[in-house]
This record gives structure tokens, sequence and C-alpha cells, in this order.
């Protein structure tokens, strides 16, 4: 249900100092384009933020790849108003140094009473807030893209749940997350039964508009996938959790296609109002990103209200029905 996310304005999302056409305007004297500029750039595009929002981008993605990874986002939520806030702090190690990024998002989530085609509908609004610190200069900050997104969820029995979310990324004017519009589809698939959380989640991304931004070669679409395979042991949450991205073709000369895999441990907690979780992922693969990046990551649930009939004991976003 982490929802926010916007990347930096760059093609090249990562943090490599190696980049093809600049997204981001990056400009020097004499209209030529630092490596430092551009790997800022590039590293900003590849980190992202939250489900709910927008921050920054791993991959070009408005969506940050593993964003919603620990969620059952394929079940039905019990009735009720949920706060969903997350925060990572990361490092990519390219050639030109260590750049740390931090995203921090916070959701609303609704799971209202109302079904539409058999499926319960959930709605969800984001915004994220990402800060950059380049080597040797003065952390940038800045709010992202909002999100907007409304989500269909079906019960389709012997605990698996199945879910599609529309949303869309607002236009912002942060200079260092993306600025286009963009739609956002999303599929998932749980499996909640006795105590696990195996879920997959696949989103897929299209920017809106024929023009980028002054400065920006263009904007990929993207495809991201967050998987999750947990279970409880009475109030604890432990297990693996991995997520991937890819730029899809753009069919604009000179980009250069990104892409990575990241693999990590998720260890939650249950305090009763509140659902903790806390995961470490590490890329084991990337693409035109210059280097790998490492990276922690805390989520709190909060049920602002709830129906405590409907949801089961000790899990927060899932319902009775669906976890016998």
């Amino acid at each position: 249900m982490d929802m926010p996310h916007g990347t930096a304005r760059r093609r090249d999302r990562r943090m490599g100092a190696s980049i093809g056409p600049l997204r981001t305007g990056d400009r020097r004297e004499g209209g030529r384009r630092g490596p430092r500029r551009r790997t800022l750039a590039a590293a900003f595009l590849a980190s992202g933020a939250f489900l709910a929002g927008s921050g920054a981008a791993l991959a070009g993605s408005a969506a940050q790849p593993g964003q919603s990874v620990g969620l059952p986002v394929g079940a039905q939520i019990p009735h009720g108003l949920y706060l969903i806030t997350a925060s990572n702090f990361g490092v990519r190690d390219t050639a030109s140094g260590a750049l740390p990024l931090n995203v921090n998002t916070m959701t609303l989530a609704w799971a209202t009473p109302w079904d539409l085609l058999g499926g319960r509908v959930q709605l969800f609004a984001g915004i994220p807030y990402s800060a950059i610190g380049p080597q040797d200069r003065a952390w940038q900050s800045g709010v992202g893209q909002p999100l907007l997104a409304g989500q269909l969820a079906w019960d389709l029995g012997g605990d698996v749940g199945f879910s599609y979310l529309l949303g869309g990324y607002f236009p912002s004017r942060t200079g260092i997350t993306t600025q286009a519009p963009s739609l956002t589809h999303r599929f998932a698939l749980s499996y909640v039964g006795n105590d696990w959380n195996l879920t997959g989640h696949l989103f897929y991304g299209h920017f809106l508009g024929d023009r980028p931004p002054a400065g920006v070669a263009t904007y990929p679409d993207y495809m991201n996938l967050d998987l999750t395979a947990t279970k409880k042991f009475g109030k604890w949450q432990v297990g693996a959790v991995a997520f991937a991205s890819t730029d899809l073709p753009t069919g604009v000369a000179g980009t250069r296609s990104q892409g990575q895999i990241a693999v990590g441990g998720l260890v939650g907690y249950n305090f009763g109002p509140v659902n903790l979780q806390a995961f470490v992922t590490r890329d084991v693969i990337d693409r035109n990103y210059g280097g790998r990046d490492t990276r922690a990551w805390l989520r709190a649930v909060i049920p602002l209200y709830q129906d405590k009939q409907e949801a089961a004991p000790g899990r927060t976003l899932v319902t009775r029905e669906q976890s016998r």
C-alpha cells in the first residue's frame, strides 16, 4: 500500500558516472555537462519513493522499486482508514564516490464499505519527500509527485487475493524529482493463509505527454516487480524480500536502458495499534547505474479506524475471511 514516489529528472536513473543523454538539464559553464552533476542526477533517478506518492525513483520509475515489499497488496484490507508511513535510506557506490539518498512517504489508505465487480474498493493518497547528498555538496531536498489511486481487491478463496490498482502521479516542480505526470497500473497476487504472506506485485508505469521538461531527453515507461515471502510467529514477522525494475524501450536514440535486481530480509513486529516493519536490501545486479545500492527501510502501518471484527488477529492488513 505504500505508494508515493517520483524520480530524479534524468534519463539515466542510477548513480553511475557513465551516463547518456541527461534528463535533468544538468549544465556547466560553457554548456558542458559535468560528470559529478550527471552522477547526481542519475542517482536520484535510481532511487525512488514509496507506493503511495512520489519521491525518487529507481530505473526511471515514478514508483520506487521495492516500495511495497512486505505488504499483502493482493489481499483485501479490513474495512477502515489507515496511515502508512515509510522511510528508506541508502547509498549507491559509484566510481566517483558514494551517493546517499533518503526517501520519506506518507500514505492514507481507505478500505471502503463498497464493492465493485465483486471486488472491494480501496482508495489511496500519498506524497513523498526526498533528499539527496552529492559528494562535497549540501544536501538537496524537496516534495515529490503526489499520487491518487483506486484499487479493486478480490478474495479468490483458498486464502488467495488478487488486486488491480490504477493511479495517477501529478506533475511536480521539484527539480530533483520526476516532473512529468504518469499513470501507474499495478497487479498483485497474495497468499495469506497459515500466517504466510506470499505476494507478487507487478507495476507498469506510463508517462503522459509528448514533451518532457526542458533538459530532459525522455521519460521511459517502466516495469517493476516486488516480491515477498514472509511468515508470522506470534507478533513477529520474518522472511525474504526482493524487487526488480527495468526501463522499457523509448525509441529515442542514445538513451541507455537501466534496471536492477535487489534482494534482502525483513523483520516485523505487531505492537497492537501499530505494525512496524524493517528490512534491508542490496542490489545484486544493476544495468547502467554505475554502482550498486544498499538500502535500509522502515515502515509503520497505523489503523486510524478499523473494523476489528473483520481484521484477522495480529494481522493489520488481512481479513479473517482471507487468512483462515
